[in-house]
């Protein structure tokens, strides 16, 4: 058993549940802005769209072998994107299920083997076929929230929330940080997770930043009893980041910030020497580092494992 199947029933159900969102859109809804500054939901929908087309093109780059360019180029992709945003409600979403349905059925039909092929997305590096499921997952988690139509980052399922972590990680721009140390804290049981505010300036999740360094991480817990009574539990610790202060929060607060999906909420500062005392947070934090440099980790398993992370 590898981790294929679960990653393509956390894709259908991703699917399904944006599929069900872009259903309940009116014309006039598809005309008003999204959370990404200067597009409107229609593009964001026809962004999601084509993009299922890309990774379809990657696939039949794994199945054939024969090279097939995710798009053939960034302005072909911004072009057709802009020539479709403005398209009726009705017309978004048959565009989405039809090209949704046809990634589906070519990840169904994918021969074990070529999910070890070696494809090349928009920038370097090149990943193994399995990976695409991953990138599609990205693509429909955050651009769902950017639809700002009642799904946000407390609607990402846990393992979405560690996957993207671990690859942020992997990915991590160390020259270019705005913070040093992340700590990321357990929910407690009252926390509340309804943030559906995203923060201006949110880029499209295909296209972040240049790349940068790996960070060293240390994402050990903390011994039992190493903490004040009533203190939160701090589930891991990422050191060494860059420069800047220290931040902490929980796993989905953090991640929402730290792709621009949400202003901060729940992420605060932590003053140097004082590890258990929050900061003012909110309107005092630093501006989220570059997120997710590359669009895959450079050293993935060309087989698909048995879990990713």
């Amino acid at each position: 058993m590898t981790v294929l199947p679960a990653l393509q029933a956390e894709l259908a159900s991703a699917t399904d549940q944006l599929l069900a969102t872009a259903a309940s859109l009116s014309d006039a809804d598809i005309a008003a802005p999204s959370l990404l500054p200067g597009w409107t939901r229609g593009h964001v929908l026809s962004h999601v769209a084509r993009n299922a087309d890309s990774h379809l093109n990657l696939l039949t780059w794994a199945r054939t072998g024969v090279r097939t360019p995710q798009y053939p180029s960034l302005e072909a992709r911004t072009a057709e994107i802009e020539a479709t945003a403005a398209q009726p409600a009705a017309r978004h979403l048959a565009d989405l299920e039809e090209r949704s349905a046809r990634l589906a059925a070519a990840i169904r039909d994918l021969p074990a083997r070529a999910w070890s092929a070696q494809v090349e997305p928009m920038r370097p590096p090149p990943h193994p076929a399995w990976y695409i499921l991953v990138r599609r997952l990205r693509e429909i988690g955050f651009h769902h929230v950017d639809l700002a139509a009642g799904y946000g980052p407390e609607d990402w399922p846990d393992s979405f929330v560690r996957r993207e972590l671990h690859d942020c990680l992997a990915t991590w721009p160390r020259d270019h940080s705005t913070v040093s140390e992340i700590l990321f804290l357990a929910e407690r049981p009252t926390h509340a997770t309804g943030h559906h505010a995203a923060k201006s300036g949110a880029h499209p999740a295909e296209h972040p930043p240049a790349a940068a360094d790996r960070p060293t991480r240390n994402a050990s817990a903390p011994a039992a009893g190493s903490q004040a009574e009533g203190a939160t539990e701090i589930l891991a610790r990422w050191r060494d980041l860059g420069t800047g202060p220290a931040v902490q929060g929980t796993m989905r607060d953090m991640l929402a910030w730290l792709t621009g999906r949400s202003g901060g909420e729940g992420v605060s500062l932590l003053p140097v020497g004082q590890s258990f005392i929050p900061g003012p947070g909110g309107a005092s934090l630093p501006g989220p580092p570059p997120w997710l440099t590359m669009p895959a980790p450079a050293d993935l398993p060309t087989t698909p494992s048995e879990d990713y992370p």
